[in-house]
């Protein structure tokens, strides 16, 4: 294994002010994701967060993935030169906010490109974001833009839990509105096949309802009956799955116990609180429909922490899997 046979997978610095860079240096510590990876970021700030984590991994800069030739043992970096040399730890700034744009929008290009195989994204600061002058939600809605993507959906994964969100980042008030049956059944379309690909043959998803008790018979609610007992209905025609509407306060419960093999979320919190209880190291975001491959991540930036060598990289090792295992090449060249 000393060589780079298969396109790389990029890693996105992330807020220059968050853990991004020390959760980086970590998991790049196991030589077989090290051979498979490239990050896109500034090469002194990963410096700065390997020596802050107390890992002693080496960078090394090029200019586009085709340098990162012949396996050496350091990572190297695609270096946008973009971190001001003494940019504070767990602090909100322009700067930070606009390094972590660019790292991601030049990573995003490179994917549709071609030149690597999939993204990995490190956590990023919204108000920094929106300070620096970039107003997005999230990663997602500027994936979605820069590539095109009409029609995407977010899921968690964590082992043998996944949960898909038929809404993510909007008010709690916008939610009956947003929920459609035709955006409930293409969740269910895109769920069928992700985790096909992630090798479920025949999975089965526990589609939850909106309101307590999942309407209790329109008591509650009518959404249930409306609209997402329907896209069940229509799923289940289709061959996927599909059981529901079931109580949101069991379906996460049944999952658990290896019932249903995701679960499709109405609302953000709704699969976030859950997922993240149960398995906060480990959870994986990754964004479906999108015509590139990106993982992400499933924790925020954790300023309080950052630069204090406390950071856990353990989902950061796992996005980084998954994306090898969707880019469908399992050598580590």
């Amino acid at each position: 294994m000393s060589g780079r046979s298969a396109l790389p997978i990029a890693l996105t610095m992330g807020d220059p002010a968050g853990i991004g860079s020390e959760i980086i240096a970590l998991a790049m510590e196991k030589e077989e994701l090290r051979q498979r990876c490239i990050v896109v970021g500034d090469v002194e700030r990963l410096r700065t967060g390997a020596r802050k984590a107390g890992s002693p991994v080496k960078f090394r800069r090029i200019k586009n993935p085709a340098e990162a030739g012949k396996y050496d043992g350091k990572i190297p970096v695609v270096d946008l030169k973009v971190v001001p040399k003494n940019l504070a730890f767990g602090v909100l700034s322009i700067e930070g906010g606009e390094a972590a744009f660019v790292s991601l929008i030049k990573s995003i290009d490179l994917a549709m490109a071609g030149e690597v195989a999939a993204i990995v994204t490190a956590p990023i600061n919204k108000e920094s974001l929106h300070m620096a002058g970039h107003p997005y939600p999230g990663h997602t809605e500027i994936l979605a833009e820069r590539t095109g993507a009409l029609d995407y959906v977010m899921m968690l994964a964590a082992g043998n839990m996944r949960v898909l969100h038929v809404t993510t980042h909007i008010r709690m008030s916008q939610v009956p509105e947003a929920i459609t049956t035709e955006r409930i059944l293409r969740v269910l379309e895109l769920g069928q096949q992700v985790l096909m690909d992630m090798g479920v043959d025949e999975p089965k998803f526990g589609v939850a309802g909106l309101n307590p008790h999942a309407g209790e018979g329109g008591i509650f609610g009518d959404e249930e009956e409306m609209i997402i007992a329907p896209a069940v209905d229509a799923a289940k025609k289709m061959g996927i799955g599909a059981t529901g509407p079931v109580p949101p306060d069991i379906v996460f419960l049944r999952m658990n116990r290896g019932l249903y093999d995701a679960v499709i979320a109405m609302y953000h919190d709704q699969g976030h609180i859950p997922l993240k209880l149960l398995a906060f190291e480990s959870g994986v975001n990754v964004t479906l429909g999108l015509p590139i491959i990106r993982t992400s991540v499933d924790h925020g930036t954790a300023f309080d922490i950052a630069g204090k060598g406390l950071a856990d990289p353990g989902s950061m090792v796992e996005a980084i899997n998954l994306a090898i295992s969707l880019s469908g090449d399992q050598e580590s060249s």
